[in-house]
């Protein structure tokens, strides 16, 4: 037997800015909440299911250096050029880690400068 992702934990300053912003990037829904000390999201169907919650909690240490552990997204009903307009229109801000300037990939920023990736759709040919 093996393990699977339950929930990605992630330390935030404003857990409701965050709350909405991966809600709208992943299409989540807001699953639990203690108020000012964290917010779980998850699909809509709720807990269990193949995708991990994503557990914020209250934390108010400023963010320094890169993150050692990203997420990556991929587009599932659009290509990566639409979903990028999508991502940066929720709040979403462009980074350089120093990617190389041809990446298939884009690196971005949520609200509170924590970077992920988003890739090229699955269903994208190579």
């Amino acid at each position: 037997m093996a393990c699977r992702i339950g929930e990605i934990v992630l330390k935030c300053r404003d857990l409701d800015v965050l709350a909405r912003f991966w809600s709208e990037v992943l299409d989540f829904v807001e699953l639990d909440r203690e108020e000012g000390v964290y917010i779980e999201i998850g699909p809509r169907e709720g807990f269990g299911g193949p995708q991990p919650t994503i557990f914020l909690i209250r934390n108010d240490d400023p963010k320094s250096g890169h993150a050692r552990l990203h997420i990556d997204v991929n587009p599932t009903d659009r290509d990566q050029a639409a979903e990028l307009e999508r991502l940066l229109a929720v709040g979403a801000v462009p980074v350089d880690i120093g990617q190389p300037a041809d990446a298939s990939w884009h690196v971005l920023a949520d609200p509170e400068g924590n970077e992920f990736c988003l890739l090229r759709s699955r269903l994208d040919p190579l």
